[in-house]
């Protein structure tokens, strides 16, 4: 078997993960067009670092920790408050109809500080352990931790029902 050039080896690579990627950066970021663009940061990233990269033990793992710190370097730089958001989906005639839990869980993630939802992504979408979402951050696991719990915590409190108050009349 001929061996891949490096061009084919990565393109191959990108085709075959470049849609987890989108679901990944999409749950950190909140906006379906903001996750196309970090991903394509993050893949042009990979390909500069590529020989790098086709050595990892764990070429997901390589991938991710690039996806969610050009994620976090993005929150600390003024361009993101800058950019005018609107609750208006471009994409929602094409858009499958999701439950009212699925949005309340966005909102409520999208509402979280930037690391806390990076490390929520990481530890339950991405199914890491502790210590891996720690390499992916590159913090210690008691950071993971600390992060993970109020996180938790932020989104069981704002995902709790709210009692309506029934008015009675006699």
């Amino acid at each position: 078997m001929a061996k891949q050039t490096r061009d084919e080896e990565f393109t191959e690579y990108v085709a075959s993960r470049g849609g987890w990627l989108r679901k990944v950066a999409y749950l950190l970021c909140g906006d379906w067009h903001r996750a196309d663009d970090l991903v394509q940061e993050t893949i042009t990233k990979l390909y500069v670092h590529w020989s790098k990269a086709s050595r990892a033990d764990n070429r997901d793992g390589y991938a991710r920790r690039t996806l969610v710190n050009t994620f976090l370097a993005e929150q600390r730089t003024s361009w993101w408050r800058r950019t005018v958001r609107t609750d208006v989906d471009p994409d929602a005639a094409a858009a499958v109809l999701d439950l009212d839990a699925s949005l309340d869980l966005r909102r409520a993630l999208a509402a979280l500080p930037p690391r806390q939802r990076a490390t929520v992504v990481l530890r339950y979408y991405c199914d890491l352990s502790i210590d891996q979402a720690a390499e992916a951050l590159g913090c210690s696991a008691g950071n993971v931790k600390s992060q993970s719990s109020r996180a938790l915590e932020t989104l069981r409190s704002s995902l709790v029902p709210v009692p309506t108050t029934v008015e009675r009349t006699s």
